[in-house]
């Protein structure tokens, strides 16, 4: 297989963690591990397991004028998009989360505009538009609170900071993938990370109570810190290597499919018409984003 086909892959792979990790950790929270807890067991676990990964790799030193870039990224990637994405996730609901993956290719296209000088046509505009508008029908209406959801405005809310930062994410790494080796950022990034979040994620973690826990909950934090953190970013960085960052963000419409299909198999979550209206509206936002013309 030549090098881009193992990159999808590695895309697909990333893809399909992050729909199942939806449901998975949402059952988590907040009863056992609080969101900022997770973010804290997420930072150490992949700092850690990154600098040990690091110790079969040739060293690499980081130029100076990447030290900026670095921050930035930790800052986008590891505590601003993962502490509003848990912090949502534990306010809202699984299906909520999933169809806001979907606007990370409309963010990072407008982000590009806006950093990078791309230009959007009409077309774009229009995608760029539907997919603000869907996303809005979702933060206003897109459920009501219960028991499992307490907050869904601010939860959805949560998510659009979320899909914002991770695409700028997307953005600030790119030239650090095609720089540096893989494990060489991840372990730099997690590290920072783990630093920057552990004023707000220290006072939560002190709380979990693993004497307690129960093997269900058990393999689902596994499950997150192993899979959805350290396979999914090495994974990401992998695949941003070798492809371009629209065709790894164009990677979101699967998600929503993922999320919602395995939410409402384990009756976790329920698909209502106003959440498949606004999917639809951003999805077809999405696909006139990324389609390209000759």
């Amino acid at each position: 297989m030549k090098i881009r086909g193992w990159a999808l892959l590695a895309a697909t792979g990333a893809t399909t963690i992050y729909g199942l990790n939806h449901t998975i950790a949402k059952l988590v929270m907040p009863e056992y591990v609080g969101a900022f807890g997770f973010i804290f067991l997420r930072t150490a676990g992949a700092a850690l397991l990154f600098w040990l990964l690091s110790l079969f790799f040739p060293k690499e030193k980081i130029e100076r004028v990447d030290y900026l870039r670095f921050f930035l990224a930790s800052l986008m990637g590891m505590c601003i998009n993962m502490l509003s994405f848990f912090k949502g996730l534990e306010l809202s609901t699984p299906v909520n989360s999933g169809i806001f993956a979907t606007t990370n290719p409309i963010i990072i296209l407008l982000l590009s505009y806006m950093f990078l000088g791309e230009k959007i046509g009409v077309r774009k505009f229009l995608g760029i538009t539907m997919g603000f508008a869907g996303a809005l029908v979702l933060v206003l209406f897109g459920s009501q609170n219960t028991s499992n959801a307490p907050n869904v405005l601010t939860g959805n809310i949560l998510f659009m900071i979320n899909s914002i930062f991770f695409s700028g994410f997307i953005i600030v790494v790119k030239p650090l993938a095609e720089k540096y080796n893989t494990v060489s950022i991840m372990k730099w990034l997690f590290l920072i990370g783990f630093i920057l979040t552990l004023p707000v994620t220290l006072e939560e973690y002190t709380k979990v109570d693993w004497q307690t826990m129960p093997f269900e909950i058990l393999w689902r934090v596994f499950f997150v810190i192993l899979g959805t953190t350290f396979f999914t970013y090495l994974l990401n960085i992998f695949a941003l290597r070798n492809l371009q960052a629209s065709t790894v963000g164009a990677f979101a419409y699967a998600q929503p499919i993922i999320a919602i299909s395995y939410a409402v198999y384990t009756g976790n979550d329920t698909l209502n018409v106003v959440k498949a209206i606004a999917c639809l509206i951003i999805m077809l936002g999405v696909y006139l984003v990324s389609v390209k013309t000759d």
